[in-house]
């Protein structure tokens, strides 16, 4: 489309937002408009709640990367929906090689207990297996028993990334830096050993420049405020801020200026009667007031709304807008794609 990509480089792309904001469905059309072109993208889901599976009309996902949806140009989304006790039984197969030791502590409860007494662990498990999926190769793909194996595509080197994206459904902003921060914890406590490595390789990506954290808001106070509160303590935490998404964006049908006036109540209902008259409408008085008044409200929402935009603007992140739709959920994410590749975004 002639529009340069913000995220070049760029392989695993985290989104957050508050509760309500559409986090997940902005993530999937993330997802769909970074696989375009033959590309291939990963979405990921850490929270349980299959919001991935409802949103693409799929049943529920397993432990297990499943193709979701072809994107524009034939490229292919994928999900996966990580369970953390699963992710543990991967993990100590792959680093201490205890495949059936570690199935036969599931089997007394043993991996629920702990990841139940130890909540950072569970944190842990879920950023260990984003981490190997973003860094996987196809050469280096390991035979998967609890993931589906993803076909070499002709043409690609057998050294590449068998996915071009991750994309990472990830905690509310109340929680992702924590989230996104627990290895740099763990990596401190285990100084020596395979956990401090695996730790300080999961942080090395996560703070490196192949990853970005996007931050999903709606034009109202509380989301606003939350999203800069989150972009100020991930740049402590010296973790990389990625864009600002303002979901379910009214269009603007009037200039600043006739907006505010309007929105100081300065609405000429004479007029406004006139207008309803030339279109075969014929108002009651008491209607063109309701009709001035709610005019009046939506432009001092229109005017709250400018003045929040302000306020993210001097974040200084890159800041997409994606309209409300009133759509089916697929056409939905597959317009939002369209609306985020064609402001760079993918």
């Amino acid at each position: 489309m002639g529009v340069d990509r913000d995220w070049e480089g760029v392989r695993l792309h985290v989104v957050t937002g508050k509760g309500g904001t559409g986090k997940t469905t902005v993530a999937a059309a993330l997802a769909l408009a970074l696989a375009s072109d033959g590309r291939r993208a990963l979405l990921v889901e850490c929270e349980g709640r299959q919001g991935i599976a409802r949103l693409f009309d799929t049943p529920p996902l397993p432990y297990a990367e499943r193709k979701l949806a072809v994107a524009p140009g034939e490229g292919m989304v994928y999900g996966l929906a990580i369970d953390p006790e699963q992710a543990l039984l991967e993990y100590l197969e792959m680093y201490y090689h205890l495949g059936r030791p570690a199935r036969v502590l599931q089997r007394v409860g043993a991996i629920d207990f702990a990841t139940t007494i130890a909540p950072g662990l569970r944190d842990v498990l879920l950023t260990g297996k984003v981490y190997e999926a973003t860094r996987r190769r196809f050469s280096g793909s390991r035979p998967a028993r609890t993931a589906a194996r993803i076909v070499r595509h002709d043409g690609v080197p057998a050294d590449a990334y068998v996915y071009d994206a991750v994309v990472l459904d990830a905690p509310p902003t109340g929680r992702i830096t924590r989230f996104l921060n627990v290895n740099a914890e763990v990596a401190d406590l285990a100084r020596v050993g395979p956990i401090n490595r695996q730790a300080a390789s999961i942080m090395s990506l996560l703070r490196s420049p192949q990853t970005a954290v996007h931050l999903v808001t709606v034009l109202e106070d509380m989301p606003v405020q939350e999203t800069l509160d989150g972009i100020a303590e991930l740049r402590r935490q010296q973790l990389p801020v990625g864009a600002i998404v303002i979901n379910r964006v009214q269009p603007a049908h009037l200039p600043t200026s006739a907006l505010r006036a309007v929105a100081r109540g300065e609405v000429d209902t004479a007029a406004l009667q006139r207008g309803l008259a030339k279109l075969g409408i014929a108002a009651e008085p008491s209607t063109v007031d309701a009709l001035a008044a709610e005019t009046i409200d939506a432009a001092r929402t229109a005017v709250r709304e400018r003045r929040l935009r302000h306020t993210l603007s001097q974040a200084g992140r890159p800041t997409y807008d994606l309209p409300e739709l009133d759509i089916g959920d697929i056409a939905r994410l597959y317009t939002l794609a369209a609306a985020l590749r064609e402001q760079g975004a993918a």
